[in-house]
């Protein structure tokens, strides 16, 4: 059984939530919010699958101007395929689709740690506002 790695136009909903919940990534995410999950599919303007006889085992989900920067906003791999070098191949084939531009993503809290491992820089001048936030 060979994983098969591709880059899709439209994600759909439900799977998009099934891996988030099969990755853990679901605590961190609005799945209950269904306005919110459409638009995160339908905006995404990169997605890369990894696809197991047809079964979405991980994704990267990404916003990307394809020429100066790429936000890889979900990385999500299904627990039971974890330690396998699926992770690294979603963002090395993201990385494929836009060379020129400067990938840069968040890392959830338990996955600070494998990003350097993988050749990732830690950056120390990231900064996030959310969404119920406002500036002073």
């Amino acid at each position: 059984m060979e994983i098969v790695y591709i880059i899709e136009s439209q994600l759909k909903e439900e799977e998009f939530i099934e891996v988030l919940q099969q990755s853990g990534l679901a605590e961190r995410r609005p799945i209950h919010q269904q306005e919110r999950i459409s638009k995160m599919c339908r905006n995404a303007n990169l997605v890369v699958t990894a696809r197991l006889e047809g079964k979405l085992i991980g994704l990267a989900r990404s916003v990307t101007d394809g020429a100066f920067c790429t936000y890889l906003s979900d990385l999500a791999v299904n627990k039971e395929f974890q330690h396998r070098g699926i992770g690294k191949a979603l963002i090395h084939k993201t990385q494929e689709a836009v060379p020129e531009a400067t990938l840069i993503l968040l890392a959830a809290p338990a996955a600070v740690d494998y990003y350097p491992e993988i050749g990732m820089q830690k950056h120390e001048a990231a900064f996030i506002l959310k969404a119920d936030k406002k500036l002073k």
